[in-house]
């Protein structure tokens, strides 16, 4: 089982932008000195859910500060990019970091950011099965051309190219799948999933087993269906006891939902319905592991019986604070970590 820590760059109410950043570059520092396997970075634009604006600019900045862990986008959102031009990002850090960097891309949403971005909302709609075809093959072959709905452009060279790496297929790539066709498209890519923090054990079970048939019928062989190394985003907070742990959620953790998930604006105008935060809060207490050492290990362990699934991204910093976060970091490694060999 491989833990690493989720990274949203959250700003809680009261907090600057710098003050998030800060807290977002020690947990991957203090993530690797306490013996976690990764750190995934979100990517979020316009809104204090989120203050990092470029997912794989903040992993160059870990990577340069690390030297042992991994650092993964989860995810950058690539209807707002052009792909080549973030496949070229991504293998730029994959050879830099020497393999340590996976890319991890999704659809996002119907914000403004397709309009500020001048991608246009089609992007959104449409557009995403022609980006991600057109990304892989950039990661993945010597020479690229296309001539599709949206991307027209003559055949070039892929540079850079891992050629100096025993692995030259590129930087690992995982997609985040909410949807039956995001599943349909991963497994079509013979992609590992990215799976959110909002859904339960049965849920992402459910997605794990139509990902396997997906990618059966779409030709992937038995062994590399069971390869597959999908990742399942939660939160951790480790405390003596299982009520101290949650308080400390729900102290802070409604209070940057609401400041942060109110700011998203649809780029059509279209109505969207926000989740309490309260009840989310309580929610992902309820689905992910928070309490004591040995109650957060047995609810990792049980969730990877149940999916399937052997590898986590953990957001830790729910506290809102760094000191506690370091700490929360420390602890998962130091108290958890162990129970899970």
């Amino acid at each position: 089982m491989r833990v690493g820590a989720f990274v949203l760059a959250a700003q809680f109410p009261g907090q600057g932008h710098g003050e998030a950043l800060h807290r977002a570059v020690r947990t991957a520092v203090v993530a690797e000195e306490a013996g976690l396997d990764a750190v995934w970075l979100a990517e979020h634009h316009f809104i204090p859910y989120g203050v990092c604006p470029s997912a794989v600019t903040l992993a160059g900045l870990m990577l340069g500060r690390t030297r042992r862990i991994e650092v993964g986008t989860a995810v950058s959102v690539l209807p707002t990019v052009h792909p080549v031009a973030l496949g070229e990002q991504a293998a730029l850090l994959h050879l830099a970091s020497e393999g340590r960097f996976t890319l991890g891309v999704g659809r996002g949403g119907p914000w403004v950011d397709l309009e500020v971005f001048g991608t246009g909302l089609e992007a959104y709609e449409e557009g995403f099965p022609e980006s991600l075809d057109l990304l892989m093959r950039w990661l993945r072959t010597p020479r690229v051309s296309a001539s599709g709905p949206r991307f027209h452009f003559r055949e070039v060279p892929v540079v850079p190219r891992p050629d100096d790496l025993e692995d030259r297929s590129g930087p690992p790539v995982l997609l985040a799948c909410t949807s039956p066709a995001s599943v349909r498209l991963a497994a079509a890519h013979g992609l590992p999933m990215l799976l959110g923090m909002h859904s339960a054990d049965e849920e992402k079970a459910e997605m794990v087993a139509f990902w396997r048939k997906c990618a059966l019928e779409a030709g992937s062989s038995p062994e590399e269906v069971a390869a597959a190394a999908h990742v399942s985003a939660g939160v951790a907070q480790v405390g003596d006891r299982r009520q101290e742990a949650a308080e400390t959620l729900a102290k802070a953790m409604p209070g940057w939902f609401h400041h942060g998930l109110a700011a998203y604006e649809t780029v059509d105008g279209r109505p969207r319905r926000m989740r309490d935060p309260l009840a989310y809060t309580q929610r992902l207490c309820e689905l992910h592991p928070v309490g004591p050492p040995r109650l957060c290990a047995d609810r990792l362990a049980a969730t990877s019986e149940r999916t399937g699934i052997t590898r986590f991204a953990l957001l830790a910093e729910g506290s809102g604070d760094l000191a506690a976060t370091e700490e929360n970091l420390r602890r998962l490694g130091s108290e958890v970590l162990p129970l899970l060999t």
